[in-house]
């Protein structure tokens, strides 16, 4: 979870992005999760995350990672 009142990091990330609600158009954050690699790269995104299945993609991601 990350506080940005500034959007930097929202805009660095590119989650600012148009949203449609109820036909209404306007500029939100887009719920999304990036796997970040220990020497800090982007390792995988998961775009448009669910909140209901989002943990369990991202555990299946990194269990076949160390699988491997």
């Amino acid at each position: 979870m990350l506080s940005d009142p500034e959007l930097k990091a929202i805009k660095a990330y590119d989650v600012w992005q148009e949203k449609k609600l109820y036909g209404k158009i306007g500029f939100g954050v887009v719920r999304t999760t990036y796997l970040i690699s220990p020497d800090g790269n982007i390792e995988k995104v998961f775009p448009k995350a669910n909140p209901k299945t989002n943990a369990v993609e991202v555990l299946e991601y990194i269990g076949g990672i160390y699988e491997n």
